[in-house]
């Protein structure tokens, strides 16, 4: 198992590196540059914008830009400097990964342990009453995307305020509170915009749960194992189970690689302090060494995804060998 992470992480490189050069290509095909908005001020003169073009290094070729950045990065492991908070963009985005990951993970955890139960059941009592009605819950949650959700919660928060906190991930009060009252405090600031990342995602994720349970319950093993005489549950949750689980780990993986961009719209709802917020900002304004470093987060966070989920089916199904995952 070691060997085979220390080559993935290897056969990563030369990814990580394509990738770089990609969104940076990318980032320049959009016309001009963070300084366009100083060109609109006119109480700003055309030196001190030269003087800001060598100061962010804009005057450069595209060439000698990414070679600078690469190297500092390789070396220094700095990622630059932002152009609109004048500030090191690994402190910037430190300061707010921690709330991405708090709302993003919460969000995880929620939609598995209520869809993964549900697909069992939904599978178990196959065409059955239970069955439909989860089956129209699951359609009915497709039907609301993350943006439509967002505006239904934050709605249901005006009417019932104020129950329901929209705004930030703290209370005013916050500091003053013990030490379970902060955690409080944040877990009831949690609850809306967790269920609007939630909601589709549950959806789809019980769909998938069901369909591949009841594929695996056809299979002739099954019947075998009927057949001897074992306990129904037995051959649920013991034999179909673990095969069934396989695609969905697998799905965890790329599930993991969008937990810090998938909360773009939620974070910009309900006002959380997260790095949703600002790497949308960051696009809008062309904060070039902002948006590189959050492209270069979401690669490395699919390769340590799909990794994961590697080891995942390795640890769940021993019959999986992984050097024939390569």
């Amino acid at each position: 198992m070691f060997s085979y992470t220390l080559k993935r992480l290897l056969q990563a490189i030369p990814t990580l590196l394509l990738a770089s050069i990609l969104c940076f290509s990318i980032i320049q095909l959009a016309p001009g540059d963070y300084l366009d908005t100083y060109l609109e001020n006119p109480q700003i003169s055309q030196e001190t914008i030269e003087q800001f073009r060598q100061q962010f290094g804009l005057d450069k070729s595209l060439i000698e830009q990414y070679w600078l950045w690469l190297t500092r990065v390789v070396t220094q492991g700095d990622f630059g400097i932002s152009f609109a908070y004048q500030r090191p963009v690994s402190s910037l985005l430190w300061e707010r990964v921690g709330a991405t990951l708090l709302l993003s993970i919460s969000s995880l955890i929620v939609t598995w342990a209520i869809a993964i139960p549900l697909g069992i059941v939904g599978a178990v009592h196959q065409n059955k009453q239970a069955d439909r009605v989860l089956r129209f819950i699951s359609y009915l949650g497709q039907g609301f995307p993350t943006l439509i959700t967002g505006l239904l919660l934050l709605f249901f928060a005006q009417l019932t305020s104020p129950l329901f906190p929209i705004g930030g991930m703290t209370s005013i009060n916050h500091a003053d509170l013990t030490p379970l009252g902060k955690i409080l405090d944040i877990g009831w600031h949690m609850i809306l915009p967790t269920l609007a990342l939630s909601i589709t995602s549950f959806a789809g994720l019980q769909r998938l749960m069901r369909g591949e349970l009841l594929d695996v319950l056809r299979q002739d093993y099954i019947q075998t194992a009927r057949a001897k005489g074992l306990s129904e549950n037995r051959v649920i949750y013991v034999h179909a189970l673990r095969n069934a689980v396989n695609p969905l780990i697998t799905l965890l993986g790329f599930e993991f690689a969008s937990l810090l961009g998938g909360a773009f719209i939620t974070e910009t709802y309900f006002n959380w302090p997260g790095l949703g917020r600002l790497i949308l900002q960051a696009f809008q304004a062309q904060d070039l060494y902002v948006v590189m470093a959050s492209l270069m987060i979401g690669a490395v966070m699919l390769i340590v995804g799909n990794l994961l989920a590697d080891l995942a089916l390795k640890a769940v199904d021993p019959r999986i060998k992984l050097s024939e995952m390569d």
